[in-house]
Parts: structure tokens; C-alpha cells; sequence
């Protein structure tokens, strides 16, 4: 009996872990954490984040992105306008990931930018994002659904 309840309690942790651990490799490059905050019925964009960081010694380049959650999915980023005002531009031709570093997708930065979603995004929820690399290629990343932040959509509800 006291085999059987270590069994389960070792099972349990080795389960939390596996929740835990949400990062994904492909070539020279890691994929730490892609995750999304949720979204209500009436945002029809939703965005993604995470940190890719190049362990090569050479750069690498994220260059598009794709998600079956949404009907246009565009790598983005917020640009300083000639009249102070902070907006949100695609990014053309993808974002260098310098050899030994690390590119942040992160909220007010670079970010996934998903247009047109199927549906709200839920907190818990998990779907799937492809990413391309210029020379790692494409690789499909499972982002987590975080909580919604209260009166902060990320300045997307009608990008």
C-alpha cells in the first residue's frame, strides 16, 4: 500500500512538471512559454507571446505565423508615429533572432497578432501556432490561455 502511494504521489509531480515545462525547440532555437490572454465574444483579435531565444551561432529570422484559431495571423509591432501616438504595424519581413540571443513577444512589443478569430480564446485553453524560421523552418507550438487582464485588451479589441 505504502508502494502504491508513492507511486501516486511520484505520478503527481512528475505530472506538474510536465504542466509546468511549456517551452518547444526546433533547429538551434527554443520556444519558452507561447501563451495568449483570453478574450471576450465581442474581440474579434487575439494575440500570442513568448521568447524565443537562439542558442546557434548563427542569427535566425522569424519570419510568419499561422494559428487555425483565427483568419489572418501577422507578426506586429507597436512604432512611436510622427505625432506621438504608439500604433500597431505589421512587421515586414520578420524579426532577426541574433545568434546567442533572444527575441521577446511580449504585451506594448513585438507580438502574434491574430485576426478574425473562430471563436473567444478561453482561460485554460490550448491551440496550436505554427511558426517559421528562416532557417530553423516551420515548427507548431501549443500556447496556454492565460486570464484576461480587466480593462486591458491588449489595445486589440479593434485592431
Amino acid at each position: 500500500m505504502r508502494h502504491l502511494k508513492l507511486a501516486a504521489l511520484a505520478a503527481a509531480l512528475l505530472g506538474s512538471t510536465a504542466a509546468f515545462a511549456h517551452d518547444f525547440t526546433v533547429g538551434d532555437l527554443r520556444i519558452d512559454h507561447p501563451w495568449s490572454r483570453a478574450t471576450s465574444a465581442s474581440q474579434a483579435n487575439g494575440v500570442a507571446y513568448a521568447v524565443i531565444e537562439n542558442r546557434g551561432e548563427a542569427a535566425d529570422r522569424l519570419v510568419s505565423a499561422s494559428a487555425e484559431v483565427a483568419s489572418k495571423v501577422e507578426i506586429h509591432n507597436n512604432i512611436l508615429d510622427d505625432k506621438g501616438v504608439v500604433r500597431m504595424r505589421q512587421v515586414e519581413g520578420g524579426i532577426e533572432i541574433p545568434a546567442g540571443g533572444k527575441l521577446e513577444l511580449k504585451p506594448a512589443s513585438y507580438h502574434i497578432m491574430m485576426m478574425g478569430l473562430q471563436a473567444p480564446l478561453a482561460e485554460g485553453q490550448r491551440f496550436p501556432l505554427v511558426l517559421t524560421f528562416e532557417k530553423a523552418g516551420e515548427t507548431t507550438v501549443e500556447v496556454q490561455v492565460d486570464a484576461a487582464v480587466k480593462g486591458a485588451a491588449g489595445g486589440h479589441g479593434s485592431h
